[in-house]
């Protein structure tokens, strides 16, 4: 069950302009608690004029050895969004010795060391959780080998750019990278531009054997993402091969098609081992109600894109306005977004245990 704990904010560095790297303490009695696979992500929450925030920051630092002690410092990258309450917080006020209220790390954006060839593409911000599963991989699986192509608007806006570098100084047998900028020439590399389906339907093949690659991960803005899976289609690519972590979604994207609601419907919600029947107000998703009764239902961002809200649907049928969290797999085997359903029949129920 996912829980938040307070924890001191041991350093910030400086990434970009517009970005920063926390480095947080993990108490010793809290470490296997916050122990994650490499490209799950944190959940950040702070209270704004008596309004709860809560936000979603990957971790960048490689996971611990699974028999290891847990962590003893979790590192996540922000990148300042014009009128972020969390990320304007983060840049400008936070400092170190500051305590945050931090959830256990969350997400299935994740990949267990193997042989084999692995793939991503990213944008901006994306890196941060592909940084976790590269440095990770790598050191773990001697037989591993990953190709991360990367989008970023100039050199300078770059997150993490000694890190991707000390991983090629480390691994440049195993470790190929390609870089493209999209509003500046580089003087060597790949053509300035976006990338978009076109575009990567053509420089993939030229830059790999698209298909021996045993995983493709792509993360980053949904434009390119939603691009980067129709070109993997086009050349062949399974779905099961391709997952996906969105980072940003315009609030124009279209909704799922309009279902009618019933006049009167309720939830039954089972949480951390207890159960619960609440009616369902008009208009609001099953995860708002869940939570007027269970505030300590788990969610981050309420926009069908990190997954922390995630539950099984064990009877009754739901409407999801959108989602960008669940993989296909997921949803035919009856998982739901709560933060995006509504209720289609008169009595739903849900599982967030399972």
């Amino acid at each position: 069950m996912a829980r938040f704990h307070a924890l001191p904010v041991a350093a910030i560095d400086r990434l970009t302009d517009d970005s920063v790297a926390l480095t947080l303490t993990v108490p010793s009695a809290l470490r296997e608690e916050f122990r994650y696979a490499p490209g799950q992500h944190l959940a950040l929450r702070r209270t704004v004029d008596g309004t709860e925030v809560r936000r979603t920051y990957s971790i960048c630092s490689p996971a611990p050895e699974p028999d290891t002690e847990g962590p003893s410092t979790l590192r996540v990258g922000v990148r300042l969004v014009d009128g972020g309450a969390f990320s304007t917080y983060a840049l400008k006020e936070i400092t170190v010795g500051d305590e945050l209220e931090v959830m256990t790390p969350a997400g299935r954006f994740t990949l267990e060391p193997a042989p084999g060839m692995y793939a991503a593409v990213v944008g901006g911000s994306g890196i941060t959780p592909v940084l976790s599963i590269v440095a990770t991989l790598l050191a773990r699986e001697p037989q591993a080998r990953f190709c991360l192509i990367r989008s970023d608007r100039t050199s300078a806006s770059t997150m993490f750019l000694e890190e991707v570098a000390d991983i090629k100084d480390r691994f440049p047998d195993r470790f190929q990278l390609a870089t493209v900028l999209s509003r500046e020439e580089q003087q060597a590399g790949l053509p300035s531009g976006r990338l978009d389906q076109e575009r990567l339907s053509g420089l993939l093949p030229a830059l790999l054997s698209v298909d021996k690659v045993a995983g493709w991960f792509l993360c980053g803005p949904l434009g390119l993402v939603q691009s980067a899976e129709r070109a993997l289609r086009g050349l062949g690519v399974p779905r099961t091969r391709i997952h996906e972590e969105i980072f940003h979604v315009d609030d124009g994207t279209p909704a799922g098609p309009s279902v009618p609601a019933p006049a009167h419907s309720t939830v039954t919600a089972r949480l951390d081992g207890r159960g619960g029947i609440w009616p369902v107000q008009d208009g609001e998703s099953l995860l708002e109600t869940v939570l007027r009764n269970r505030p300590d239902a788990p969610y981050a961002c309420k926009g069908g894109v990190c997954g922390t809200c995630r539950a099984f649907l064990v009877s009754g049928k739901v409407r999801m306005d959108r989602n960008f969290a669940l993989e296909p797999e997921e949803t035919d085997a009856g998982y739901v977004l709560a933060c995006q359903s509504h209720p289609v029949t008169e009595a739903v129920e849900l599982d967030f245990d399972r």
